[in-house]
């Protein structure tokens, strides 16, 4: 699969991006509070869950505003939840989607839970994964102003911090992939901004205004939302289905992805099983990428392989259009994590 992305105009101004992979209805997905387009389709384990809840259905997910390759919007303020609904009423019209599957995972579940109480036309299923209802109750007090001071005070350490919380169980390369992912999402004050909305956010009354088919996932030992929170956000909403899954991973992609994909897939009337892992690698085209990450250029590629600087170069573009990337960073951002 490959992902188009496009930019989308929110009301208050600026610009956010969006992609769009897949085919089918539309199902849009609320990230967590910091995501890139672009760097997240380069980490193996997180294009996977992407490309298992494509198959079958257009997947549209976006860059909040600052984070990834959405610009920050100039003079603003406090981040609030009406700045992601705005965006999120952005990303919609742009894609031109009027009614759809909604998903929301982490700070995103609350967010979509949000929409889908004030938009109840907008919404047919609705899935939240790894969510809360009140962010003061995801920890104490001062476990939140301890993480909210290291991520503005020393971002390098607060994205390691965090990356502990968030996939515990994943290896080594990609935990340090990942930490990295998050530094180059957003800078500290941007960081610190979202993290202080997922500590802020209360929807609590909203929840009894949802009507669309909802499905809660949680994993049993999840770090960052313990799995009564997910249990209190199915508890307000009507006929919320709840499912706990094995796990402590926070983050959906990390540890064993299965039962959560195949649960949210056939909840969306899919298949539970889904289309193989995505495209690999000959081991020239390797070798290439191995010197992208090293900062080679396509003249210094050549000179190492023994081949002409366009022979390079199209090794370069036969990369891009096979793994579905439009930069060398995601060339580089893949071999690191592999």
């Amino acid at each position: 699969m490959s992902q188009r992305i496009a930019m989308a105009a929110p009301a208050a101004g600026g610009q956010v991006a969006y992609a769009v992979t897949g085919s089918g209805p539309p199902l849009v997905y609320v990230s967590g509070w910091l995501g890139h387009l672009e760097r997240g389709w380069a980490l193996p384990a997180e294009r996977a869950f992407y490309e298992a809840l494509a198959d079958g259905r257009k997947l549209i997910r976006y860059d909040k505003p600052g984070t990834g390759l959405s610009p920050a919007r100039e003079g603003a303020g406090e981040y609030t939840l009406e700045d992601e609904l705005d965006a999120l009423r952005a990303v919609v019209a742009a894609a031109g989607v009027e009614r759809f599957d909604l998903m929301g995972i982490s700070l995103g579940a609350p967010v979509a839970a949000a929409w889908a109480a004030l938009e109840p036309g907008s919404v047919r299923r609705l899935v939240l994964y790894g969510g809360w209802a009140r962010g003061a109750d995801i920890a104490s007090p001062e476990i939140r102003g301890h993480v909210l001071g290291l991520v503005r005070q020393h971002w390098g350490l607060g994205s390691d911090l965090l990356t502990d919380v968030f996939a515990p169980d994943a290896d080594a390369v990609t935990r340090a992939a990942f930490a990295r992912y998050q530094r180059e999402a957003a800078d500290a004050d941007t960081a610190h901004a979202m993290l202080g909305l997922a500590y802020r956010i209360d929807v609590l009354d909203l929840l009894p205004r949802i009507g669309a088919p909802t499905l809660v996932v949680h994993r049993l030992r999840d770090r960052a939302a313990p799995v009564e929170q997910g249990r209190r956000l199915a508890g307000g909403i009507a006929h919320a289905r709840f499912e706990a899954v094995a796990g402590r991973s926070h983050l959906p992609y990390i540890g064993d992805t299965r039962p959560v994909t195949s649960l949210i897939r056939q909840f969306l009337g899919l298949p539970g099983r889904h289309r193989g892992a995505g495209p690999t690698l000959t081991a020239r085209q390797r070798e290439v990428a191995a010197l992208i990450a090293a900062g080679s250029t396509n003249r210094e590629i050549g000179e190492r392989l023994g081949i002409t600087e366009r022979s390079a170069e199209a090794h370069v573009e036969r990369i891009r259009a096979r793994m579905g990337f439009r930069s060398r960073a995601q060339i580089a951002a893949w071999w690191a994590a592999n």
